[in-house]
């Protein structure tokens, strides 16, 4: 059976490699293209006040590193991170890209690893019993996303603000990866799809509707990470769609032993 790992190429490298490693079949498809801004310009004009904020939430690996691009060169006065700004952190790939860039732990809020919730509810959980009354919280993102952290905050009296640090593009396959597409399409039974994030659900709805006929995923399995995007997968027809943690060692468990997908699998 093979795993079909559908994150943006940065990240789904390193989960194809960690997979293969604990004797998954897997392969990267990427459904989200990752590109740069056209201009940096306020991610660098943002980093001047960085200290203006009392918090800033990375929504990913993908924004740590396009805003961290952006910054000033570290010296010994101005250091990779300033002290006295949390980061937060909706999961464990962003907090491992914050701690690389240089934001030390005791900066770093993240969601509890046993919670196995790792989204901006997960973080709100960590944050909700804080004192967030005329605090700035900075918020990176792509150049579109979910309000539901800034709403809870606001509700909470922060002033939230956005920046965009990359964007977010339909997928460019390249041979190999058309190729997997058509065997998945053509085998659903061989293969299993795993998504982690309903854009990426979107995405490959897209690609399938230039391909004659349309194929049919009535056949077809699928693991995500949230029930979000579980629905999704299910309204884009997936006839098999469980909820599995978002870490290796869990996708792992279930490849090994797909019933244990019956209900969520945290480890």
């Amino acid at each position: 059976m093979k795993l079909i790992v559908t994150r943006p190429l940065a990240q789904a490298v390193p989960w194809v490699t960690r997979l293969q490693a604990m004797g998954v079949e897997a392969q990267a498809l990427p459904l989200i293209h990752i590109d740069p801004l056209a201009d940096p310009a306020p991610l660098r004009a943002i980093w001047a006040h960085i200290t203006a904020y009392s918090m800033v939430v990375f929504v990913s690996a993908n924004a740590v590193q396009y805003f961290f691009a952006a910054a000033p060169a570290a010296t010994a006065a101005q250091p990779a991170w300033p002290a006295g700004v949390w980061a937060g952190s909706t999961g464990p790939g962003t907090s491992a890209a914050l701690r690389a860039a240089g934001v030390v732990q005791t900066l770093l809020v993240e969601p509890d690893p046993k919670a196995g919730n790792f989204d901006s509810e997960g973080l709100w959980q960590e944050l909700q019993f804080r004192s967030w009354a005329g605090r700035r919280v900075l918020v990176v993102r792509g150049e579109e996303g979910r309000d539901w952290l800034a709403d809870a905050l606001r509700a909470r009296g922060a002033e939230v603000d956005f920046i965009a640090a990359y964007r977010r593009c339909a997928p460019r396959l390249d041979a190999a990866e058309a190729t997997l597409l058509k065997e998945a399409i053509a085998e659903p039974e061989h293969h299993v799809w795993h998504f982690s994030s309903s854009e990426a659900v979107g995405y490959l709805g897209l690609l399938a509707s230039r391909l004659q006929p349309p194929p049919d995923w009535s056949h077809s399995r699928a693991i995500a990470s949230h029930p979000r995007i579980v629905q999704s997968a299910r309204d884009a027809g997936f006839g098999s769609v469980q909820e599995v943690e978002a870490n290796v060692q869990a996708v792992a468990a279930w490849m090994a032993d797909p019933v244990v997908g019956r209900k969520k699998v945290r480890l």
